[in-house]
């Protein structure tokens, strides 16, 4: 099998993080290459990552709390490409992350609609505080500290009105948790108490607290707020959240089962503990008692703490040079149907013979249909196959004939079919389906991992035969 194309390639990434309080952006350039001999199928991976452009940290442009000014972020956003000698068709991957209080599917979804044009093909929007706990993890170094050390460390991002927390053991996610924890729960103006949030106001009323907004700041019971969430950050690592610590539970329980050994801080309360931004600027709120309740938590000592590489940009850099993965190069894709944004993933595990998995692929597809597309609207969706037998020439026949067959339900016909496997049969399925049927648009790729439930975004296809895959867990908060 010949490998077309160059040894070497570059790719530029784009990471946008707009948070509650701030917003970043991260340029980054990818290296891949053709790890592979020469005889040998193309493996081609990212070799190096180099952030080339880091904007200054920005305060969010908002026109309500909770609405982002997207007008003054695609300023932002052309201002920072041009500093950085970036065009918007320059960028071939990354992602827009919105977070926090901001991080709602209204906002994620008209940025995804009007910032693309601005900020590349390829760049998304995706929100959720799973998700943002997991890139932060990666962009502060905790996840490469799990995988060098093998030790279990939490990650706790804490922003202005979120912590995200996600746990990682040898380089493996074992779970995530989000707390109403952050540095803009309770802010101040002209020496009075100018807002605080509804977890917080929940948390005052139950202790019976006089504390309101028009206030002068009350410094001992502030602290005591702050001591609380710190308590609460202890409390949530061990698994141990009692009925009054819900109040500043987001979501579900922590979930996982491992024994946390290790804990890092990012995220722009981690800022106020290491100061690693020089001239970081100061913000009228909570952010610095609740670093200094952390600091002091006897609770938390309880830990070994590691030293964050990344504190308030941990999950721009994650968004922009951790999320991509590269499919394998025998892939058969149709490069007019690409880029691909927010695909729901569909599982098919082949945990029993391949003939009885054949003979169960229609109702799957129709259950696949029911679960992404029950309006019957066109929806696309991806089908991932995992678990994949040895498969011989004649299999492979079968398998294309059961998906042709099969996808026929699909409402809308025109769409490609969007395969991906967990072994390295991309290429040889592909051009038997198009073999079988030349009208039907195929996107077949192979060795990349992802699970029912998650999206998917699929670039175009780069010169090594490859395309960069974005896999989103939790898309969108609900």
């Amino acid at each position: 099998m010949n490998f077309r194309g160059p040894q070497k390639e570059e790719m530029i990434s784009a990471g946008i993080d707009i948070g509650t309080s701030t917003t970043k952006l991260v340029i980054s350039r990818f290296t891949l290459m053709n790890m592979a001999g020469g005889a040998h199928v193309p493996r081609i991976e990212i070799i190096d990552k180099q952030v080339i452009h880091r904007s200054p940290i920005y305060l969010t442009p908002l026109t309500t709390p909770t609405t982002i000014d997207i007008e003054k972020i695609e300023n932002l956003v052309r201002k920072e490409y041009q500093k950085a000698g970036i065009e918007p068709k320059d960028i071939q991957t990354g992602a827009v992350i919105i977070t926090g209080e901001t991080a709602t599917k209204t906002n994620a979804e008209v940025m995804l609609h009007q910032l693309s044009d601005h900020a590349g093909e390829f760049l998304v929007a995706t929100a959720g505080p799973d998700l943002e706990g997991i890139i932060a993890a990666k962009g502060s170094g905790a996840y490469e500290f799990s995988k060098e050390t093998g030790k279990t460390i939490a990650n706790i991002d804490i922003g202005g009105g979120t912590a995200n927390v996600a746990v990682y053991k040898s380089g493996r996610l074992c779970g995530t948790c989000t707390l109403h924890i952050g540095g803009r729960l309770i802010e101040f103006k002209d020496n009075r108490i100018q807002s605080i949030s509804p977890p917080v106001k929940d948390l005052l009323q139950h202790w019976g607290s006089q504390l309101e907004e028009g206030q002068s700041p009350n410094s001992k019971e502030i602290k005591k707020i702050t001591d609380f969430m710190a308590e609460v950050i202890a409390k949530m690592l061990k698994r141990e959240l009692s009925l009054e610590d819900h109040a500043l539970l987001l979501g579900h329980e922590p979930n996982w089962v491992d024994h946390i050994e290790a804990i890092m801080f990012s995220g722009g309360i981690s800022e106020c503990l290491y100061q690693y931004e020089k001239g970081s600027s100061q913000y009228d709120d909570i952010g610095l008692m609740l670093a200094d309740s952390i600091k002091e938590s006897t609770s938390l000592a309880h830990w070994t703490w590691v030293k964050p590489q990344e504190t308030v940009r941990a999950t721009v850099l994650g968004a922009g040079m951790q999320t991509t993965e590269i499919s394998g190069a025998t892939i058969e894709a149709d490069n007019g149907k690409l880029p691909i944004k927010n695909l729901p993933v569909f599982q098919v595990r082949f945990e029993a013979d391949f003939k009885i998995v054949m003979s169960q692929f229609f109702k799957l597809i129709e259950e696949a249909i029911e679960l992404y597309d029950p309006q019957r609207e066109g929806q696309n969706f991806a089908v991932y196959f995992s678990e994949l037998p040895y498969l011989r020439f004649r299999e492979i026949d079968v398998f294309a004939d059961s998906i042709l067959t099969a996808m026929k339900q699909k409402p809308n016909r025109t769409q490609p079919l969007v395969l991906v496997l967990d072994r390295d049969y991309a290429k040889v399925l592909g051009q038997t389906l198009k073999r079988k049927d030349s009208s039907q648009s195929v996107i077949c790729i192979d060795q990349i991992k992802v699970e029912n439930g998650d999206y998917l975004d699929i670039g175009q296809v780069l010169e090594t035969d490859v395309v960069p895959v974005i896999i989103k867990t939790l898309t969108f908060q609900k």
